[in-house]
């Protein structure tokens, strides 16, 4: 090593690097800035809670078919004389109980691999529903042998199954920290307001078109939440349940 001839201090041979810059090197830009650290995080937020806790997108388009293809049913078959064909009696009540029993297997696994309270809210939730339109069954049962008329059974059957359809939505989205859910089913109640004033047998066509048409079309925009949530520079998601950039 050389030294400086006027002072004595020792002089780094050219080209050779020199302790200090060794010790810190000169940042490259190669690292992650907080924010880009912040969003990946957030990514990986987002998609284990997407894998634990229930697909709004599944159950929105469950409901709104079953919805859409049984009432349309009732309607069709009833215009004319008042009352659906029996045909269109059980494909509603399949449609109605594949919509139910999908939300049951949905919830529950969905919640399967969590621990703790999740785990129990998640079947909680799920088995209510089977509980509620067991009840309603029989309460409908009940109301036919009191001898009530087939247009109030009907109009019953159809306000009651959507009473509960919007506060199990209702109580889902409180549970599970989703407004849009809870948002369904406060317009499931709306609908069953509509419904029930509109006389048979348009009942059913409201029911089809609010009813149904409102699960179909929170499926989408739950779609393009959900798109704009995982691509680059979009909307995340606050612990709030809002949205920011």
């Amino acid at each position: 090593m050389a030294s400086d001839p006027t002072s004595g201090t020792p002089t780094q041979p050219e080209g050779q690097a020199r302790p200090e810059d060794q010790a810190h090197p000169a940042d490259d830009g190669a690292g992650l800035d907080p924010a880009e650290t912040l969003r990946l995080i957030r990514q990986h937020q987002e998609a284990a809670r997407d894998a634990t806790e229930p697909d709004g997108r599944l159950l929105f388009g469950a409901w709104g078919l079953a919805w859409v293809i049984g009432y349309l049913a009732m309607w069709t078959t009833a215009r004319e004389t008042g009352s659906p064909e029996p045909w269109a009696g059980w494909l509603f009540a399949c449609c109605i109980a594949g919509a139910t029993a999908f939300t049951i297997v949905h919830s529950i696994t969905r919640t399967s691999g969590t621990r703790g309270a999740s785990a129990r809210i998640g079947a909680l939730y799920g088995w209510t529903w089977f509980l509620a339109f067991t009840a309603l069954g029989v309460v409908l049962g009940a109301m036919g042998d009191a001898g009530a008329s087939p247009e109030v059974m009907a109009i019953a059957a159809n306000g009651f199954a959507c009473v509960i359809v919007g506060l199990m939505y209702i109580a889902g989205g409180l549970l599970f920290e989703e407004i849009r859910m809870a948002a369904v089913g406060g317009w499931m109640l709306v609908a069953a307001v509509l419904a029930a004033f509109a006389g048979m047998p348009n009942t059913y066509l409201v029911m089809a078109v609010a009813g149904g048409g409102g699960f179909l079309a929170m499926a989408v925009v739950e779609q393009v939440f959900r798109s704009r949530r995982r691509s680059p520079g979009s909307a995340v998601r606050t612990e709030g349940g809002g949205w920011r950039a």
